[in-house]
């Protein structure tokens, strides 16, 4: 697909533009309305297809819970594996349509490599995340960034002390998420690990604040996200961290949402999946 169309619908949905803006936009690279209507399909997520790890994966045990965030309650999605065994935590942050069944596929995968999976729904203060993911990015969008670092922090202490966590927490987090993975980083919590994928930058005066090694995944096609890579490295450097970064060429934004045809790249995909795994077990074993 042309690149330019995968831009734009970048634009549009981190709130750069508007739909109206976005669809005449779409006309014109596309040649017209109808051939506009005829790409939405492959540019917007779809969940008609298999996912991952199902539902019914009888190597699970799946729950509903909530945990509560200085007075407000945040519902998630849990899974890990059956038996009932310790195992280390890792919270999955989503994007910023919420948190849909994309991201609870993530979160079985997480489950199903040994993890406690743990996928907060960062809009539940707002009734949880809808259907409709041009609404859930508009609520998103409404909420104060700072209170939900707050809440989001209060997720590590929970699944601490869930029954069947060592104790240790990671975190991971994609586009919006992997922008709040860098923010928990430095949040003072007593996370062990954090990965973040194609995710907005600490600006250079929080990176002394890192306080867990941290691994970021970054789209060689992403110049928006991009354009402070080189500032957050020299702070990185400069202040002593601990963390890996990986460039993928060729890939987009995105690039590991299955349910996106445009810019999901399964190379990339993959490549990043095995290199967050083996991070996530080297900082959490006991």
């Amino acid at each position: 697909m042309d690149q330019n169309i995968i831009d734009l619908y970048d634009k549009f949905t981190h709130g750069r533009i508007n739909r109206r803006r976005f669809l005449n936009s779409l006309a014109n690279l596309a040649g017209g309305g109808a051939a506009a209507v005829a790409l939405l399909p492959f540019l917007e997520n779809s969940y008609a297809q298999t996912p991952k790890i199902g539902e019914d994966d009888d190597r699970l045990a799946i729950d509903s819970v909530e945990y509560d965030a200085s007075g407000t309650k945040i519902t998630g999605y849990l899974a890990r594996l059956t038996g009932g065994e310790k195992r280390p935590g890792v919270v999955v942050i989503h994007e910023n349509r919420g948190l849909n069944p994309h991201i609870r596929d993530v979160t079985r995968h997480m489950g199903t490599e040994g993890f406690l999976g743990f996928g907060p729904d960062m809009l539940s203060p707002l009734g949880g995340t809808p259907s409709d993911e041009d609404r859930a990015r508009q609520m998103l969008g409404t909420l104060n960034a700072d209170e939900t670092v707050v809440r989001l922090a209060a997720a590590v202490p929970f699944l601490a002390n869930h029954p069947e966590s060592t104790g240790k927490i990671g975190v991971v987090g994609f586009c919006w998420g992997g922008g709040m993975v860098n923010r928990l980083a430095a949040a003072g919590t007593s996370l062990n690990a954090c990965v973040s994928y194609y995710g907005r930058q600490l600006p250079a005066d929080e990176v002394p604040k890192i306080s867990a090694p941290l691994l970021l995944h970054y789209a060689g096609l992403d110049q928006r996200i991009n354009a402070g890579i080189a500032d957050y490295e020299a702070a990185l450097k400069a202040n002593n961290k601990t963390y890996e970064i990986y460039m993928y060429e060729g890939a987009n934004h995105a690039f590991n949402n299955d349910t996106n045809a445009a810019r999901y790249n399964r190379e990339a995909a993959d490549l990043a999946w095995n290199r967050t795994v083996n991070f996530l077990k080297k900082y959490l074993s006991p």
